[in-house]
């Protein structure tokens, strides 16, 4: 009966352990941060967002009808580029 329960604990516990890390990676893997409706009329867009590894992101975004590129990290947001489209298309 102990050799059955112990069997038991060593399949289940990784089992859990697996699942739960799993939806974690997969959490953090999915999680964009790009605006649920992108049509809805919010005066900022997030136009597309690019992970750098685990401390920050590459955002671009349009904002009052200008193009901005950020860098987002910990410490906090920095423009790195602003008027992008009219720089792309030029």
């Amino acid at each position: 009966m102990i050799v059955e329960y112990l069997l038991r604990l060593f399949l289940v516990v990784p089992l859990i352990g697996g699942l739960a890390w799993g939806s974690l990676w997969l959490w953090k893997r999915l999680q964009l941060g790009l605006p649920v409706k992108p049509e809805s009329n919010r005066p900022v867009r997030v136009i597309d967002a690019v992970t750098l590894g685990t401390n920050g992101k590459l955002l671009v975004v349009e904002f009052n009808g200008d193009t901005i590129l950020l860098g987002v990290s910990r410490n906090g947001i920095s423009r790195l580029a602003s008027n992008l489209h009219n720089e792309m298309h030029a």
